[in-house]
């Protein structure tokens, strides 16, 4: 009900006066209870002619004029349908009592909105923006439009619809509002659906207007915060002339802000915290809240040692740092801030990730005891498509950490870019509205509003472990860095900067006002923390000075990154056991009803487990993860469809056909394995690649999978392959045995659904740094998965997996090759001897199966097909011991599915060329270059694999 409904109601009241039998019985004792509310006798009151017809009603108190005369009804009507000339005036009911109490219903239900506008629209009109240049109005706001006047500030109304106010006139509940809503906080919360959030928000603000009573101690410490960030930039920008820094200044209350977050996480017992951030106020978050001591931090401006850094490392503003945080009551806290490129938003589900995978690791179930910190910019929080992958991701079930605090530094500006010319929004975290979580504003130079804001959000945070949004406005005092010039594009921005002092300043003079500070004690605050710095920076200076250096954390200390050791892995598993587990695999619960369809495939299965059919693909992966979780070793796998499988060929998550629940045969393999996690994905690549690299990066023992539903999908995660998979152990000294599942093959599907891209992963391919493989074999895909886990080497395993060759007859290995075989880098042709050769054929992937039903087709004899299985790092003394017995001077041929351009042409002949030339003579059959990956023409496909295979076969004479 609201005042829209007030026309109705009238006419009900009417025809109730007139014969209460007219209404329903439930607005019988609805107007009976109003009257006796309004002291007047509950009775047939005679209606007068005329009266409930031919009325003229005002305009209502919402969206048009207001009703003039009702703000102050006389005594003797209803204000705005009065008697007159002593005629009962259209609307009246003829009684006087009846008529004065229809009068307080309708100006209390104005009220009522009022308070709700103030609710829904005061952050409009909140001082949220230091520099005071930009300010919004908000009619909607105003007593006037919702038909109150000046008489009514005075009148005693009743406030119960406000938290902890009751018989306060109308000057106090509107002074009320103001003070909640409208100060330095603007909150926006009504959007959201679930009543009980929203009371508990009302509640939280309301009953405090939404202040915090700070103690004397809570304000030093504020000032003490905001001292060590502003000293820290003064003094960088003082000895560190020109040098880029993406200072705070303007920015100082984040410091302060962290700090009252990381002191509530230790009293909700919180034990890890995982930040992510970009680069501006990185060096002085690093300083004063990660304590990473600053002689460090000054030595990376010298940069002394520049020939340990050839060709590694980053910039200092990228770095990640780690520390135990020791909050007031004694608790502690470990606390990870991850690297980050320039990429800005990219690292939030890189967060994300790392946080779920801790929680895991404590078998937090509950999401409490690991949390997560992301602090964003204003025009990247808006700007940046990765936001809303990472705040969908937020509830659900594969991806949940129980809440995220957003903190959104809020520089009003772009690099140069008006927010008008950045985002379409009033806000720049309305992208935030998605879910249903509160957006509290907040202007960072009130230093206190910003003390209630994190307060209130990390209260919410742990009450409905759901995200909050604090937008912390405050502005660039340097521009986007400090060999920036801002004036140039943002001069009447820059002229209100110059002339303010900063938030340091103006919260020490508050603090004198008010005696909870001297000046003395804020001038030795500033001496002691100067002459630290000071200290620190002379030790940097020293040339024996070494900085620290973080090592990977201590569940990573068994495992190691660099060249690809030259070892034997042993990925061996008794048969029997395999056996058992492929058996298992095809058992389902007593009344489980599977579809019809599965029942081939299961009882293929169990002749697998028998010996009695040789594995399949799918068979031979299952049986990986089983062996994997058998030997304690925990499965993550996520990705689009990844339950059943993109092709329908997994089913490792079965669906009852009756009632929709689910089994999962490898979670009753045996009663002590390890945690398995299968999780089919949001249609998101970037965010969920983002998030499964975060979760592999503090799960060192278990196989973390993300599959793609076509292999050239991840281009759509481009940057958390260039920025963070590829390149983190050179930049970060950071390892990831992360698996990237990318079907691949050529089969007529069109550009977008045949290639993997296979020539951009060579490209990235140098130092050892990731794994590329293409196996081709049931046995061989089991070994690599298993070889990824079990050998102490981490890296990156990119994994070309099939389409067509999952059901191809040929594509299966033995159980017993499954069980005693092992991968192979190279697999030579054993059918026909080198010797004898006129031509060998070297190959990767789907084409092989392809060249051999040519070969067997046309009865071509002595050309030997070689498959290479690890393109990089690629053996390549192990594929020239393959070819020892080719007579030199064969010819060594190239064969791919891609064009000339793309596939492991490129990287073979530029790469390893030379090597072979030495004795052979190389050349290729591809198709040719393209600026696309394939035809869309099936027919055209097939006219071009039939000339391609021809042309493989062609001898040179």
């Amino acid at each position: 009900m609201n005042s829209y409904s007030l026309d109705y109601i009238d006419d009900l009241y009417v025809q109730y006066v007139r014969d209460p039998s007219s209404v329903s019985e439930t607005w019988r004792q609805y107007f009976e209870q109003f009257l006796v509310g309004a002291g007047a006798q509950v009775q047939n009151a005679p209606v007068p002619a005329g009266a409930g017809t031919s009325r003229t009603r005002s305009a209502g108190p919402i969206g048009g004029s207001s009703r003039s005369s009702s703000a102050g009804a006389p005594s003797g009507g209803s204000g705005d349908e009065s008697e007159t000339n002593g005629e009962v005036q259209a609307g009246s009911t003829g009684n006087q009592h009846v008529d004065q109490a229809l009068w307080l219903a309708r100006i209390q239900d104005r009220i009522d909105q009022l308070v709700r506008e103030y609710r829904v629209r005061g952050h409009l009109v909140a001082k949220l923006d230091p520099l005071g240049l930009f300010e919004n109005g908000c009619p909607e706001l105003s007593p006037q439009s919702h038909g109150l006047s000046d008489q009514d500030l005075a009148r005693p109304f009743d406030s119960s619809i406000l938290e902890n106010v009751t018989g306060s006139t109308l000057d106090v509940i509107l002074k009320k509002l103001q003070q909640t809503y409208c100060r330095s906080i603007g909150a926006q919360f009504m959007h959201i659906d679930n009543r009980n959030i929203r009371d508990w928000l009302q509640r939280r603000m309301e009953t405090t207007e939404n202040r915090l009573d700070l103690s004397y101690e809570k304000q030093r410490r504020i000032y003490t915060r905001l001292a060590d960030a502003s000293i820290f930039e003064e003094f960088v920008r003082r000895k560190f002339v020109g040098a880029k820094t993406f200072s705070l200044e303007g920015a100082e209350s984040l410091i302060p802000l962290l700090d009252l977050a990381l002191e509530k996480a230790g009293q909700h017992k919180v034990q890890e915290v995982v930040m992510g951030m970009a680069h501006r106020g990185r060096l002085n978050v690093m300083a004063n809240i990660l304590k990473k001591r600053a002689m460090n931090i000054f030595w990376s401006f010298d940069d002394p040692t520049p020939e340990l850094s050839r060709g590694g490392g980053d910039v200092r503003y990228h770095l990640g740092y780690s520390s135990d945080w020791r909050t007031a009551s004694g608790d502690t806290l470990h606390i990870s801030l991850c690297f980050n490129p320039s990429h800005l938003e990219f690292v939030n589900t890189v967060a994300q990730g790392r946080c779920r995978c801790k929680q895991d690791n404590r078998g937090d179930a509950a999401r409490k005891e690991v949390m997560t910190i992301l602090v964003h910019g204003d025009a990247a929080f808006a700007g940046e498509g990765i936001v809303q992958e990472t705040l969908n991701l937020s509830q659900l079930p594969g991806y949940r950490t129980g809440g995220t605090l957003h903190v959104v530094i809020n520089n009003q500006v772009g690099f140069t870019t008006e927010p008008s010319d950045g985002r379409s929004t009033t806000y720049a975290t309305d992208i935030a509205k998605m879910l249903q979580i509160p957006i509290f504003h907040v202007n960072g130079e009130d230093p206190e509003a910003v003390a209630q804001v994190v307060s209130l959000a990390m209260d919410f945070r742990k009450e409905f472990q759901r995200d909050v949004v604090i937008d912390l406005y405050a502005y660039r005092r340097w521009g986007h860095n400090e060999g920036d010039e801002p004036r140039f594009t943002q001069p009447r921005m820059y002229t209100e900067i110059d002339r303010r002092p900063g938030v340091r300043q103006q919260y020490l003079n508050r603090l004198l006002k008010l005696g909870k500070i001297t000046e003395d004690e804020a001038e030795e605050i500033s001496k002691e923390r100067t002459e630290k710095l000071e200290r620190e920076f002379e030790a940097s200076k020293n040339e024996s000075f070494v900085p620290d250096t973080q090592t990977l954390a201590a569940n990573w200390s068994e495992y190691f990154g660099g060249p690809e050791p030259d070892e034997s892995i042993d990925t061996t598993v008794d048969i029997q056991d395999l056996s058992r587990w492929l058996d298992a695999l095809t058992r389902l619960p007593e009344g489980f009803s599977a579809h019809k369809k599965l029942k081939r495939p299961m009882a293929q299965r169990r002749e697998m487990a028998a010996g009695e059919r040789p594995l399949d693909w799918a068979a031979a992966e299952l049986a990986a993860f089983a062996s994997l979780l058998e030997q304690g070793h925990p499965i993550r796998m996520t990705g689009q469809d990844c339950q059943r499988g993109t092709f329908s060929h997994r089913h490792a998550v079965l669906h009852d056909t009756r009632d929709g629940s689910t089994y999962t045969p490898l979670e009753h393999i045996s009663k002590n394995r390890a945690r398995l996690e299968l999780y089919n994905s949001p249609l998101s690549e970037a965010g969920v690649l983002g998030f499964e690299y975060g979760y592999s990066l503090d799960c060192p023992t278990g196989l973390c999978v993300w599959e793609a539903q076509f292999g050239d999908f991840w281009n759509v995660a481009q940057v958390i392959v260039d920025q963070f998979i590829a390149s983190a152990e050179d930049k970060w000294d950071r390892l990831s045995g992360l698996v990237m599942l990318l079907p691949h093959g050529f089969e007529g599907q069109g550009p977008e659904h045949c290639s993997a891209r296979i020539e951009r992963w060579l490209a990235m391919s140098a130092e050892h740094n990731i794994q590329v493989c293409q196996p081709t074999t049931p046995s061989q895909y089991f070994h690599l998965l298993r070889r990824q886990v079990i050998r102490k080497w981490r890296k990156p395993l990119i994994v070309l997996t099939p389409k067509s060759l999952l059901r191809h007859p040929e594509v299966t290995s033995p159980l017993d090759i499954v069980a005693n075989g092992s991968f192979h880098k190279i697999l030579p042709d054993r059918k026909v001897p080198l010797e004898s050769a006129k031509l060998l054929l070297l190959c990767t992937g789907k084409i092989y199966y392809d060249l051999l039903q040519e070969r067997t087709q046309r009865e071509i004899e002595g050309v030997p097909i070689m498959r290479v299985e690890q393109l990089y790092p690629l053996a390549i003394e192990e594929l020239m011991a393959s070819l020892e017995g080719l007579p030199d001077g064969t010819e060594i041929r190239w064969v791919q599915d891609e064009p000339e351009n793309m596939g492991a042409w490129p990287y073979m002949k530029f790469k390893f060329g030379d090597e072979l030339t030495k004795r052979f003579s190389l050349s290729k059959s591809t198709r040719s270059e393209s600026a696309s990956p394939s035809t869309g023409s099936m027919a055209a496909h097939k006219l071009e694999q039939a000339d391609l295979l021809k042309a493989a076969f062609e001898v040179v004479a």
